[in-house]
């Protein structure tokens, strides 16, 4: 599985597991077919595990909004983006930043897209 492929299957898996008491694994095992990508099981379980900092983190970067007016979609592409942000140092942050948007295209719209974008660059301004 290619990493944007994974990058897919990890918001569809996270954006199914936000406000639901599906368990991690159900959910992976309810979106992939085994073997399953170390790669987006890393994006997911990861995203899982340290929601709590990324959700500070996010909170922090977002002006005039909160997380829970957030639509489900950006949210969960946020939470992702920010998670590899933060803790997969093997990825560039122009790619992550890429890729989010593209996500946004993909299962939102080009209003999110502008608006996911306008958020993690906010967490390249603090790398600088």
């Amino acid at each position: 599985m290619k990493r944007r492929e994974a990058r897919e299957k990890a918001v569809q898996t996270l954006f199914q597991l936000d406000n639901t008491d599906m368990s991690v694994e159900e959910a992976i095992t309810y979106i992939v077919e085994r073997p399953i990508d170390p790669f987006y099981e890393s994006l997911v379980k990861g995203t899982t595990e340290h929601r709590k900092e990324v959700d500070k983190e996010l909170a922090g970067k977002l002006e005039n909004w909160s997380l829970d007016r957030l639509p489900k979609i950006e949210r969960t592409i946020l939470r992702m983006a920010v998670y590899e942000l933060l803790y997969k140092e093997d990825v560039p942050h122009k790619v992550v930043l890429n890729e989010a948007v593209e996500l946004c295209k993909q299962f939102g719209d080009e209003k999110s897209g502008r608006f996911v974008n306008g958020v993690l660059s906010k967490f390249e301004e603090k790398e600088n």
